[in-house]
């Protein structure tokens, strides 16, 4: 059936461009602020942490603690007030082995904010990190996100999306159209963003559990702007235009590859339990452009908002799911990671059978390189830190190179991963790690070979 245009009333349409372009401009559109190139949605999070950065350990502390208390008395006392409301529910009433994770968040965050106990988890490598560095940021990124996240989902600009490019994400990456808009929140935005957006879409019934899936451990990359902040500690940030076309294409080869791959080709297309079905209509009537079907369902998506105390209701519902139901996960995962990382040889052992590997592929220093390729399991930013003194250029290219295209890495998006109701476990984003790890680096060291 044809769609007119014409008819479409001008109000519907406003209700449609005016949140869309506000929800584009705050997630997509790199500006220029103080020196950097970011987006408006981090600079809001970045005032916000000059404000009341000093106290957003100790809030996040106690925010973490509330949702302990709440866990537990759930867990063993089965208040109706919470199991009969749905967002309570899936908020507090989580299994016993949440239950343990989010305890032992609690536990590192008072180890590390009053510095009790061993200093293996409160140094500034370890919980300090987290509790100081990292969390600081999620908190202020969740706010805002959580807020304006409706902006993008609520007013057709994931309908229109999903219309123009379905020809494209289906055939080439097996995936809605809808989803090209997690993938460019990430790559300009923020991989904690794309992931929000994806369990967010998940639990809504757009995603099935494959689809998830993939989205959440292929596209959910970090950022140009923290990109940059890569390339810089190595010491190459004059190359910033041909190392990021070398992420984006090992990063594509990957997206090809490994959804067709075990474990994510063994993930069901089925949906969210408890999730209404809501699959986007992206078949596009005979007769009809994508744009104009992408239009009218935009429209009537953004027709269905009526009042705005729902959309207000929801994003800070968005806004406590965050912060009570991911940050005491990257708390424990990431702390444990970074123990590990800092205190032990394992990743030093983990990186042993990249040295041959990288010897035939000519990186100089491969030894040295070696356990790099690993430790980004436990944090991305580790690689180049342990790199930067590396005196080959073509060797810290690669290093940069690879720590953002593993994308899994546990003290951010893994944590995220396994925080959020997108199903994938621990075992399977190691193996995803080292699938992409195994793809992407004879693409990168080729690349690195062409340019030094």
């Amino acid at each position: 059936m044809n769609y007119d245009m014409k008819r479409t009333d001008s109000s519907s349409l406003i209700k449609f461009i005016v949140p869309s372009l506000i929800g584009i401009f705050l997630f997509m559109i790199p500006i220029s602020y103080s020196g950097e190139i970011t987006i408006p949605v981090a600079i809001l999070a970045g005032m916000l942490q000059d404000g009341i950065g000093a106290y957003i350990p100790k809030i996040m502390t106690a925010i973490i603690a509330i949702t302990v208390i709440g866990s537990l008395g759930t867990y063993i006392f089965k208040p109706k007030a919470i199991i009969n409301q749905p967002f309570l529910n899936t908020l507090f009433n989580v299994n016993i082995v949440w239950q343990l994770i989010r305890l032992l968040g609690l536990v590192f965050a008072v180890m590390t904010l009053f510095k009790l106990g061993p200093e293996a988890v409160w140094s500034e490598n370890t919980g300090q990190l987290l509790l100081f560095d990292l969390i600081p940021v999620l908190f202020s990124v969740f706010l805002f996100a959580g807020l304006f996240l409706p902006l993008l989902f609520n007013f057709g600009l994931l309908e229109l999306c999903g219309a123009l490019l379905v020809k494209v994400m289906r055939p080439v990456f097996k995936l809605p159209g809808r989803s090209s808009i997690d993938c460019l929140a990430s790559w300009l935005g923020d991989g904690t963003i794309g992931v929000l957006l994806t369990n967010k879409q998940y639990e809504e019934g757009y995603y099935t559990k494959r689809e998830a899936a993939v989205i959440g451990t292929t596209f959910s990359v970090v950022s140009i702007t923290f990109a940059i902040v890569v390339l810089a500690q190595v010491d190459l940030a004059h190359m910033i235009v041909p190392y990021y076309l070398t992420v984006v294409l090992a990063g594509l080869v990957c997206a090809i590859i490994i959804p067709r791959i075990p474990p994510l080709s063994r993930k069901p297309d089925t949906y969210y339990e408890g999730a209404k079905e809501n699959v986007a209509d992206e078949v596009i009537p005979e007769g009809d452009t994508p744009f104009r079907f992408g239009l009218k369902k935009a429209v009537e998506r953004a027709d269905q908002n009526k009042k705005a105390a729902p959309l207000v209701k929801e994003g800070i519902q968005n806004v406590l799911d965050m912060w009570m139901g991911v940050v005491p996960i990257v708390m424990a995962i990431g702390t444990s990671a970074l123990m590990v990382a800092e205190f032990t040889p394992f990743f030093t052992y983990l990186g042993a059978p990249f040295v041959p590997i990288l010897e035939f592929l000519q990186v100089p220093y491969a030894s040295d390189a070696a356990q790099t390729i690993v430790i980004g399991f436990a944090d991305m930013f580790l690689p180049s830190i342990i790199g930067a003194g590396i005196e080959s250029e073509l060797t810290r290219f690669v290093i940069a190179a690879m720590s953002v295209i593993q994308l899994i890495y546990m003290s951010e998006v893994g944590g995220l991963l396994l925080a959020s109701k997108i199903p994938v476990n621990f075992k399977e984003l190691v193996i995803i790690f080292f699938l992409r790890t195994f793809i992407s680096l004879p693409i990168v060291v080729g690349m690195a070979h062409l340019m030094f």
